[in-house]
């Protein structure tokens, strides 16, 4: 009986994985969701064509930071893998990958929102990996 409530029990852990997507490794800012790169909240992550890739820099400050908030990195946080850390306006730490800045959408009210995809005539788009 032992061992049928534990096959049963294993499969039931199993089937419940069979919806997850890829995991991030512990210490990963992100996660992948159907091909988008999640946020630790669960939210989408976006991209800004404004940004220049490995400058160390976002260019989104002030109100556009209030509508595409960064995925901020904590203070010590350190490159890992594709992510680097950048280095925002106001002095706060900011996530990127493969050298772009990530950001949230303020529109975006749930996760697997991805409502600000090709907004601003396409400058932003949806991160993937």
């Amino acid at each position: 009986m032992k061992l049928l409530s534990a096959s049963i029990l294993a499969a039931a852990l199993l089937a419940g994985c069979g919806g997850m997507q890829t995991a991030a490794a512990p210490d990963t800012p992100t996660r992948t969701v159907d091909g988008v790169l999640i946020g630790p909240n669960g939210m989408t992550l976006y991209t800004f064509a404004r940004d220049t890739p490995n400058a160390g820099k976002s260019v989104c400050n002030a109100q556009c930071a209030t509508n595409w908030p960064a995925l901020l990195a904590p203070e010590a946080a350190k490159p890992m893998g594709g992510y680097t850390v950048v280095v925002r306006d106001d002095g706060k730490k900011q996530w990127a990958y493969n050298g772009w800045p990530l950001y949230y959408w303020a529109k975006d009210t749930k996760p697997g929102d991805k409502t600000g995809d090709g907004f601003a005539n396409g400058a932003w788009k949806l991160a993937r990996p």
